[in-house]
């Protein structure tokens, strides 16, 4: 199992913090899109690393074009040789059209367009295909020497897409080389849901499982004291209800028969009560979502519950001292 480590956004320190990584033994570093462009500690860590792979978990797609991801992903390839891995989300409607002011509609099939929109034109640049590419949401047929890259040693990125409906999953696993499965899932929803979609996806392009990657950001509660451990499930709690409160991802919770949590938590977000919504995540609801014990606990349960079932995980152990980090990715690898 590979095991992934966050990076910070901070460009006078993500360097050390990716060489660090790389130094525990991580087998990945993953940047993510929040307050901050989550591409550009990406190009610092590519030039402080030479084994991990450079993911972001993820970059917003609808917040750009098929040609900027398909650049930015090549320059970073490139850059990393051959070690960047393009994680694209979905975002939900009022932030892509409130927030990046760009269109929303039929997520899952433009997802599906927007991805082999890129690989038409990664086709053109590394392969010399016409850039001929036509769809329903998207169109790109003009490329001229210009504009076409010529650093194509490494050629195009690996692409893994973030998904948590079956549609979305089933689009991974068609288009993609990897499934990024929100943290937000229960073992169950796993099994039951997520799998299942990935290989209907998978069949469709005649593609098998062996080819593909399924990444998994594990919710983990630990730490070195009562204060620390205290402090961890507090945090995990808020953010199991904070998943919790959005509609789409009410099935989830269905999946082990607390769906009509959902109803509760989403009105008391509406509320700002955002504090208050953890205290409704109990100990066996926590338990459904999250690891739970003392850091040398923690890759044998992460093993029983992912093992076979997923390629890589990842998890918050920024917290966690150098020595717990490094046993915890030992015995996960």
């Amino acid at each position: 199992m590979k095991v992934d480590g966050m990076i910070g956004w901070n460009l006078d320190t993500v360097g050390d913090e990716a060489a660090k990584l790389e130094n525990l033994g991580y087998t990945g570093a993953m940047s993510v899109e929040t307050a901050h462009d989550p591409f550009f500690p990406l190009v610092v860590a590519a030039q402080r690393t030479t084994r991990v792979d450079l993911m972001t978990s993820i970059a917003v797609a609808f917040a750009r074009t098929p040609m900027v991801l398909a650049n930015i992903g090549h320059d970073l390839n490139a850059l990393a040789r051959g070690r960047f891995v393009l994680g694209l989300g979905s975002q939900i409607k009022p932030h892509i059209t409130k927030r990046f002011s760009m269109p929303w509609s039929e997520p899952a099939a433009r997802m599906r367009e927007f991805v082999l929109a890129m690989r038409a034109i990664w086709a053109t640049w590394h392969e010399g295909k016409p850039l001929t590419f036509v769809g329903k949401y998207y169109a790109h047929t003009l490329m001229t020497p210009m504009f076409t890259p010529t650093n194509n040693e490494y050629g195009a990125p690996r692409v893994f897409l973030a998904a948590v409906g079956p549609r979305m999953t089933e689009v991974a696993g068609e288009v993609c080389d990897g499934v990024i499965i929100h943290a937000f899932t229960t073992e169950n929803y796993l099994r039951e849901t997520t799998l299942p979609a990935l290989e209907r996806g998978l069949a469709k392009a005649g593609r098998a499982r062996a080819d593909f990657e399924v990444s998994y950001p594990v919710f983990v509660v630990t730490g070195r004291d009562e204060h620390e451990f205290a402090a961890s499930k507090k945090n995990i709690c808020k953010q199991i209800a904070f998943y919790g409160s959005t509609p789409a991802y009410r099935p989830v919770l269905e999946s082990i028969g607390a769906g009509e949590l959902q109803d509760e938590l989403n009105r008391m977000s509406k509320q700002g009560r955002w504090d208050d919504m953890g205290l409704l995540i109990d100990d066996k609801l926590l338990a459904a979502f999250a690891v739970i014990g003392e850091v040398d606990s923690l890759p044998a349960q992460i093993k029983a519950r992912c093992a076979g079932l997923v390629d890589r995980v990842s998890a918050a152990y920024a917290h966690l001292g150098e020595e717990d980090q490094r046993k915890l990715v030992t015995g996960l690898l």
